[in-house]
């Protein structure tokens, strides 16, 4: 047996906890460009899950209501190591993220328009282009190995691109034909690792395909309500504590609401709840103007985190605005208003994968649960592929399309950086973190040295 074909050792909780650690810096390209990276360093490198559990878990995260990358993290941590593996990845994916957008989010109030910032973003965002279709491309590969399932994934662009089907329904109608094709035609709906062969054999993994589920992640019913009184509990006491301190009309308690049902009430991942974020925070709530709001939005697509930590954003921008502790403590009212935000976002998320993994790890090989989700997974290779189109729209024709302007209109400087940026990918193999800090810096010069009128 050679180097490759030995089985990996599994890793120690410190080594699990450095690398979920690396991670929530890294995380770069929302929540396609985040699943690419755990994608390649935990399939394809480390070796600690299998293709195939990959993907079992990515397509039980993408159901859920939240962010699916963060999900999947948390899913993955807690199937290595237990319920503190869970925590510690889910948390991780977050926290660097929060640290990063409350210190820019504090630049951005206290300071307005930073032209360094300005300079870094204006490169980086072509950048996410190119990471949103290398991860479509890279996620299809593997996932698109049946005509059918080519045939979803285009249906699904469709749908969503010419008649702007909601994601929700997409996913509905995915898994409805996963069912009923896997009792139709199975072997359409069968899906086996990336690291096929014509023999079906691949390296093996910490978790392979065959690994038996651990006792901890077996389902049993006095584990699922300890894990959901738990939850409530911390939601309850959370909740309590804000309306003793500052009142049930308070910002903060008002807060709390609002983001515990953005987390429940909003299915396919960040680019669903945005909509509902927007209507809430800036028509009904007025935490901050759609101006700041499509600032934000650039942040989070930019900084490392899954996208829905635009949150901490709002919460920092509207605890700042309501001068929650008086016009002299706006920073910590900011800092408050992102904790909040983040803290009643989140907690949702690992009430799922901790009460439903159990449920999910009993599915492995039932064609009747494989099938609906190996359908949702291509039509969400459509979705992403749609995403990478509206990115490219709104960041190579910022001004949108004129049939007068030279070039129609297009940003030359962010087109030749996105044109780069997928060749790196591409063509050289070049990995995502240092395609991000080279399109950032090229951003910068380019904003110095041609500044914005």
């Amino acid at each position: 047996m050679s180097e490759g074909d030995a089985a990996p050792r599994a890793p120690t909780r410190s080594e699990a906890f450095r690398y979920w650690l690396k991670l929530g810096f890294i995380s770069f390209g929302g929540p396609a460009g985040q699943i690419a990276i755990m994608h390649r360093d935990l399939v394809d490198g480390k070796r600690w899950i299998s293709e195939r559990r990959f993907l079992h878990a990515l397509n039980y995260c993408m159901v859920l209501p939240g962010p699916e990358a963060q999900q999947l993290a948390t899913y993955i941590g807690w199937l290595m190591h237990r319920t503190w593996g869970g925590i510690v990845a889910g948390a991780l994916f977050v926290l660097p993220s929060l640290v990063i957008l409350i210190a820019l989010t504090w630049l951005y109030m206290a300071y307005g328009n930073v032209p360094a910032v300005a300079g870094i973003l204006y490169g980086i965002k072509p950048a996410v282009v190119a990471i949103v279709l290398h991860a479509a491309w890279r996620i299809g590969t593997r996932a698109l190995k049946r005509p059918t399932l080519w045939v979803i994934a285009a249906g699904a662009f469709v749908a969503i691109f010419a008649f702007s089907v909601p994601f929700p329904a997409i996913v509905f109608g995915a898994g409805v034909i996963g069912y009923l094709g896997g009792r139709i035609s199975p072997a359409e709906f069968t899906v086996g690792g990336g690291h096929d062969t014509k023999d079906g054999d691949h390296a093996p993994a910490v978790i392979d395909d065959d690994t038996p589920t651990p006792p901890h992640a077996r389902f049993r019913w006095p584990r699922l309500a300890l894990v959901a009184g738990v939850s409530v509990a911390l939601w309850t006491a959370a909740i309590g504590l804000l309306i003793a301190a500052f009142g049930a009309r308070s910002t903060l308690t008002q807060m709390s609401v609002f983001f515990t049902q953005a987390a429940l009430l909003t299915f396919g991942g960040a680019y669903a709840v945005l909509p509902y974020v927007y209507q809430g925070a800036v028509e009904s709530h007025a935490w901050l103007t759609p101006v700041q709001m499509i600032d934000g939005l650039a942040l989070g697509e930019t900084t490392p985190g899954p996208l829905i930590m635009v949150v901490a954003f709002v919460g920092f921008v509207g605890g700042w605005t309501k001068a929650i502790f008086g016009s002299e403590s706006l920073a910590l009212a900011g800092i408050a208003g992102a904790f909040v935000a983040t803290f009643f976002t989140f907690l949702p998320s690992f009430l799922f994968i901790l009460a439903g993994g159990p449920l999910v790890e009993t599915t492995h090989g039932q064609l009747r649960f494989t099938a609906p989700l190996s359908a949702i997974t291509a039509a969400v290779v459509g979705v992403i592929v749609n995403l990478a189109l509206f990115f490219a729209w709104h960041v190579f024709w910022p001004h949108g399309w004129n049939a007068g302007a030279a070039l129609r209109g297009v940003d030359p400087a962010g087109l030749v950086i996105g044109i780069v940026a997928a060749l790196l990918l591409f063509r050289f193999k070049m990995g995502v973190i240092p395609v991000i800090f080279a399109c950032g810096a090229a951003g910068l010069a380019i904003r110095l040295l041609v500044p914005v009128s």
